[in-house]
């Protein structure tokens, strides 16, 4: 199998868990399905009623967006991640670290919240990805075996 062979085919592979991972972090929920700790009410509010106040907003609305959450694969690998900007606070967020509010904000300790993992259904999922794959690539090569070995004879 060629190198642009195994690329298309590991990027074709990398979609579904992308989809499962973004399905997850929209329903704010980590990789063994636990949700994720509450947002921090923001002092300002506090005490006061009203339509602003009353609105939730869902945490990573648009981090989990192809924009944000991309897909990159090679003939070697496949990556599901964040990159750049993104990446440093999808990190803050799955460890658990201490980061800046806001640019001259303060400094605040955010809850683990895994945004990345593999469940046991996301490997399955990879797994029979590649399966019917590698199947449908082996009856081509059989295909094109037969092809050459014909104009051969």
């Amino acid at each position: 199998m060629g190198h642009a062979q195994r690329h298309a085919i590991n990027h074709k592979v990398a979609i579904d868990p992308r989809r499962s991972q973004a399905q997850r972090i929209k329903a704010q929920q980590g990789p063994d399905g636990t949700t994720y700790p509450e947002r921090k009410r923001r002092k300002e509010f506090k005490g006061k009623s009203g339509r602003i106040k009353r609105q939730k907003a869902a945490m990573f609305s648009k981090i989990c967006t192809s924009k944000h959450l991309k897909v990159k694969a090679t003939g070697h690998q496949i990556e599901v991640g964040f990159f750049g900007w993104v990446a440093r606070v999808a990190h803050v967020h799955q460890f658990g670290r201490q980061d800046r509010v806001s640019k001259k904000g303060a400094v605040y300790k955010y809850p683990e919240r895994p945004l990345l993992g593999l469940s046991e259904p996301d490997r399955t999922s990879i797994r029979e990805s590649l399966l019917r794959h590698m199947e449908q690539n082996k009856d081509a090569s059989m295909q094109t075996s037969t092809d050459i070995s014909y104009q051969m004879s």
